[in-house]
């Protein structure tokens, strides 16, 4: 009997909410009048959208009671009120989704009420009936079942009325997916912007500076020489040297738009080679990718592959192993290089694994060392905090500023224009953990 009350109180919960919702539904009737009015007269049209957004408010608290009651998600499926007031006016009045709330909004004013209003005699009569049937003849209660159906009734009412149709679910995936695709397109122009500058930076302060110094050693040197031979030679040594400087640092801006070593060794060997380089002692696992073998065996075997294509060595040993595309590569070298600078610069720790995985949709990069943390609380504030993710290593052994930004927000902007996903997992005391999923087909 005690399980019976609690249950049927349970649900006397849900048919009291969704009265409420009934009240609020009414309100929302008088508020749809004067927007009406409103929008007629042209005078206030802008009203109507933040009619619209109310009510899908009022729908979504619905859709969440109706999820806590059966367990099952109400989905939804919304046009994105955007742009200027006439396009949001029409998309207000032509979304599908806005024409099933008020159909809701509606039905919800008198199933909502009715339900409520049958529970509140039922209860008398449930408890007195099923208080006899339970203790005095043993038998399970009778009338508080009622208010679990009735409950279940009012339930699948708002599903059936709040759930969208396929076709308005596609059109809304299709404005979501529209939407996410303008601003991963915001975010790949504000990184090549980035990249630019960079590069610009990196030629003006340094090859550029350095050429220029050569330029004034060979001249000195060209009107010393005749007069004195020793100190032009000694100038012309001189400018042997900053000819080789500026060579050193052209080769790190080319490294950083994109490391010769990607195209001569693959991944694998990069990141191998990033390993190497690193202040940390670095583990670098390899599944299925072309040059994994183990302790690096197979990647002298396995280096001359390129992308769609099996060496002889893994062909003859049966084994899958392919290139990502080079867009891939570059992106996932990035992310291994720059997570791997800031552990050493930032994370404390002594050690830092690697992880590189061809999956059936695409390639899984995932670092994690076992320093500190904080990473995660950096990124939410916009500082460095402990893990401090602000630069990158654009070739072993140099520390660069990260293509496209810097720290996290770099990372996320190159791996966002190949419309993949990194996820950062670093709580207070560690461990932190940046995972990359790159899509590509192999």
């Amino acid at each position: 009997m005690r399980e019976a009350i609690r249950e049927a109180a349970r649900a006397w919960f849900r048919l009291t909410a969704g009265a409420a919702l009934a009240v609020v539904c009414c309100l929302l009737t008088a508020v749809a009048l004067f927007t009406a009015f409103l929008t007629l007269t042209v005078i206030g049209a802008g009203v109507l959208p933040e009619s619209v957004l109310l009510l899908r408010r009022v729908a979504g608290t619905e859709r969440r009671l109706v999820t806590a009651w059966s367990g099952v998600p109400v989905p939804e499926a919304y046009l994105p009120l955007e742009g200027p007031l006439p396009a949001r006016v029409r998309t207000a009045l032509a979304d599908p989704g806005t024409r099933r709330d008020v159909i809701w909004a509606t039905a919800q004013i008198f199933y909502g009420l009715l339900l409520w209003c049958a529970s509140l005699p039922l209860w008398v009569v449930a408890l007195v009936t099923d208080g006899v049937v339970t203790g005095l003849v043993g038998r399970p209660p009778l009338l508080l079942p009622l208010f679990r159906r009735g409950a279940t009734l009012s339930a699948s009412w708002s599903r059936a009325l709040l759930t969208p149709a396929p076709s308005a679910a596609r059109d809304a995936a299709l404005a979501a997916r529209v939407e996410q695709l303008t601003a991963t397109r915001a975010g790949a122009v504000a990184a090549h912007g980035a990249e630019l500058r960079r590069i610009e930076r990196d030629l003006h302060d340094g090859a550029q500076a350095r050429l220029v110094a050569l330029s004034l050693r060979v001249g000195l040197a060209r009107r010393a020489y005749d007069s004195d031979p020793v100190a032009g030679r000694k100038l012309l040594d001189d400018a042997q040297e900053q000819a080789e400087e500026a060579l050193a640092e052209l080769r790190h801006v080319v490294r950083g738009i994109h490391p010769p070593i990607l195209t001569d060794r693959g991944l694998v060997g990069a990141v191998r080679a990033l390993a190497a380089s690193s202040a940390l002692d670095v583990t670098v696992t390899v599944e299925g990718l072309a040059g994994g073998g183990v302790g690096g065996a197979a990647g002298e075997e396995a280096g001359s592959e390129r992308s769609g294509h099996r060496s002889p060595a893994a062909a003859q040993m049966g084994r899958e192993e392919y290139r990502a595309p080079a867009a891939v590569e570059a992106a996932a070298y990035f992310a291994v290089a720059e997570a791997l600078t800031n552990a050493a610069k930032h994370s404390g720790a002594d050690r830092a694994c690697v992880l590189l995985r061809r999956e059936p949709g695409g390639l899984r990069v995932r670092v994690r060392d076992e320093g500190r943390g904080g990473a995660e609380a950096a990124e939410a504030t916009g500082g460095t905090g402990s893990a401090g993710y602000t630069g990158v290593s654009a070739s072993p052994g140099t520390t660069r500023t990260a293509p496209g930004g810097s720290g996290l927000l770099g990372m996320r902007r190159r791996v966002a224009a190949l419309d993949g996903t990194v996820r950062l997992t670093s709580p207070p005391g560690g461990p932190t953990v940046i995972e990359v999923e790159l899509p590509c087909v192999w």
